[in-house]
């Protein structure tokens, strides 16, 4: 397993002693996580029982999950040392009851493969809405001190003019693409988030998150930073089917997770915040060209650009998506991890 390696032991000491979280007021409390066995939910409950234990604050963590099974799978290191882990067998769509107290609540449960947006549009949906209403109807009922959820950069849809995005812009999404699915969802759950706030005072921010990874992905994700790291580790062509001109950033799971909770602990309710690292900042073909230098395998990949119109449907249109992260960096956060960086990461914990 990922998790016993060295680098996902450096990645939680760093966050354990990252002096603008404020670990002291887990103390006592409870936090559920929903999508606790996705990347970033199981980042997540890793950093949170592990910082605590450090520092021997005495806090519950329930995670959600569909099956005993997997998440045992996924937290067998953690479930070894630690006794204050506990799962929710159950799904985001249709949550158990509940009896256990809950202070904080973070809600990461999203179908997240470009591949289900086109495949299965209306799961996709419900998953991002009637979780969501889930989760916050949870929060109501608990009178939790602080919700968060994750949300993501497409919201924004695909601007096509290169400007920085503040948490005020607009985005620009067609309703008529089927792969609007998800960024749509996503604006819809946001805006649950803000009525939920509104109508019945529940303290919920929302976390904007670029393109996140890292160790831990499956070793099977479908997305394309990760057929880019498998192509480049096999010496395969990289292949592109898009022009690859669309221009994005990204940021590390650690840096997200050291993210989420100072939004978590610090950020306003009813508030939006950007989380990417800057200077990731680049084209899709930028990238593919970046990893076939950094994680050449048995013999240096090529990128090769098809520009498949009948596979590119699920991929967004052309689009500049440059966050402004002015806001989160104003909680204290500082990314730490770049993208070569995190390349690395991920292809040694994972190919």
């Amino acid at each position: 397993m990922w998790t016993e390696l060295d680098v996902y032991h450096a990645d939680l000491e760093n966050i354990s002693t990252e002096s603008a979280l404020k670990w002291e007021r887990f103390r006592g409390k409870t936090v559920f996580v929903t999508g606790a066995t996705g990347l970033i939910g199981q980042t997540v409950v890793g950093a949170i029982v592990y910082s605590c234990a450090k520092r021997n604050i005495n806090v519950r963590v329930l995670a959600l999950t569909r099956s005993y099974e997997k998440g045992k799978a996924k937290f067998e290191n953690l479930l070894k040392s630690h006794h204050n882990l506990d799962f929710i067998i159950g799904d985001v769509r249709s949550l158990p009851k509940i009896d256990e107290k809950i202070d904080y609540i973070i809600h990461g449960a999203s179908v997240t493969e470009s591949d289900a947006f086109i495949k299965h549009p209306v799961e996709t949906i419900k998953t991002s809405l009637e979780g969501t209403i889930n989760v916050l109807e949870l929060a109501k009922q608990k009178a939790v001190t602080s919700v968060v959820y994750l949300s993501s950069m497409e919201v924004y849809g695909s601007p096509h003019v290169k400007a920085i995005l503040t948490e005020d812009d607009l985005g620009d999404v067609n309703p008529l693409s089927v792969r609007s699915c998800y960024p749509e969802s996503k604006r819809m759950a946001e805006n649950l988030c803000i009525s939920y706030a509104s109508e019945y005072d529940v303290n919920v921010k929302i976390a904007r998150l670029a393109q996140t990874f890292g160790p831990g992905i499956d070793r099977e994700d479908r997305r394309v930073f990760a057929q880019f790291a498998r192509c480049a580790q096999k010496g395969d062509d990289i292949v592109l089917l898009t022009d690859g001109s669309s221009e994005r950033m990204y940021v590390y799971t650690m840096d997200a997770v050291s993210a989420i909770l100072m939004i978590l602990l610090e950020g306003g309710s009813g508030e939006a915040y950007n989380v990417a690292n800057k200077e990731t900042y680049c084209s899709i073909k930028e990238m593919a060209e970046m990893v076939a230098r950094v994680l050449c395998g048995p013999k240096r990949s090529s990128v090769v650009i098809k520009n498949n119109a009948r596979e590119n449907v699920k991929y967004p249109p052309n689009h500049y998506l440059f966050l402004d992260t002015t806001k989160i960096e104003s909680l204290g956060w500082i990314p730490r991890v770049g993208l070569s960086e995190m390349y690395k990461r991920m292809t040694d914990t994972t190919f």
